[in-house]
């Protein structure tokens, strides 16, 4: 069977159904990569720092013979581990990609290629991945906004409506706050999130996606500037939700949560709190009065929003009156105000 290079597009067409097998090192890949990619790599770390530092200093061909010293002691294992992912599938077809689709790639191929499996390779690589990404978030989108004081419930409403929606705090692994933190996740690196990011927007093209009201920063990667412009100027449904019922879906979600976090949280935001509100919402927390604890902190983050809200134009924003934060309820309230303004 011959090996085939794939352009980008067709390569992520192909890789909705087939294994993408990164042979980059696992520095490179741990960094970020196409997402569902395996990590499969020719050099480690430290073999790849060898080969291009004699590359650079020596010459192509010495390079070359030190690689080989290196993968051939692989070639077995790396075969298995192949045989290993495809096991369940009965067509044994795998892409696989490198840095810039060059010599990694090529050698991975051949011998995959050689072993008996449909082999594809990117041309450019991950770089040209990369450059797709990019340029996906210039594209201009149909966006609209979920909006809401913290505690409105956002996130839930999100997955309630119908159509299209992309949830920017899971594909960033955080909720957006000082608080935001999610139990056992680890954020991704921000090249990681948007290319994250990126193939979702590419699995809605054309379509109306529906997005939460997010700042610019979540946790500590950020929405694309180009992406984040659009959506500042995209109509907002906002969820005029009373503050007790916001409040007491904050101390339920966040009630059980680590003081120590939680502490260290308020210790994170104290210069815009203020040293007494700051004082005052860690001694209630450490009273366990949760309730006085998260009503100073969502009166400053009430502030926060209502702040990024007024610099919409009003025309964009279309106030929802909701008595509670049921998600299924507010989703319909939002369903039915498109339709009354359609």
């Amino acid at each position: 069977m011959a090996i085939q290079k794939l352009a980008i597009d067709d390569f992520l067409q192909l890789a909705k159904e087939h294994t993408v097998i990164d042979v980059r090192s696992p520095g490179e890949y741990n960094h970020a990569h196409i997402p569902g990619a395996l990590s499969l790599p020719l050099f480690s770390d430290e073999e790849r720092k060898v080969v291009g530092t004699t590359y650079k200093q020596q010459s192509r061909e010495n390079a070359i013979k030190i690689g080989l010293d290196y993968y051939g002691t692989k070639m077995r294992t790396m075969v298995e581990q192949v045989e290993e992912w495809l096991k369940d599938k009965q067509d044994k077809t795998v892409l696989v990609h490198c840095w810039r689709g060059g010599m990694r790639s090529a050698g991975v191929a051949w011998l995959l290629d050689l072993y008996g499996f449909k082999v594809y390779t990117l041309v450019g690589g991950y770089k040209a991945f990369r450059t797709k990404v990019l340029a996906e978030f210039k594209k201009s989108y149909s966006f609209n906004i979920i909006g809401g004081y913290t505690g409105s419930g956002k996130t839930e409403v999100l997955h309630k409506m119908s159509g299209s929606i992309i949830d920017l705090e899971a594909i960033a692994g955080h909720r957006g706050s000082a608080f935001g933190a999610i139990a056992g996740v680890v954020q991704p690196s921000q090249e990681m999130f948007e290319n994250r990011l990126a193939l979702q927007l590419m699995q809605h093209t054309g379509q109306n996606i529906w997005l939460e009201d997010e700042s610019q920063r979540v946790g500590h990667v950020n929405i694309p500037h180009e992406l984040w412009k659009q959506m500042r100027v995209s109509q907002v449904y906002f969820l005029d939700i009373p503050f007790e019922e916001r409040l007491q879906y904050i101390v339920a979600g966040y009630g059980k949560k680590d003081k120590e976090k939680l502490i260290n949280a308020i210790i994170r935001i104290q210069k815009r709190l203020g040293p007494l509100e700051t004082k005052t919402a860690i001694n209630h927390l450490l009273e366990d009065n949760f309730s006085d604890c998260f009503a100073i902190l969502l009166k400053y983050y009430d502030k926060q929003y209502k702040k990024g809200l007024l610099e919409r134009k009003p025309e964009l924003v279309h106030t929802i009156t909701c008595s509670n934060t049921n998600a299924a309820n507010n989703a319909i309230l939002i369903a039915n105000t498109i339709r009354q303004h359609g």
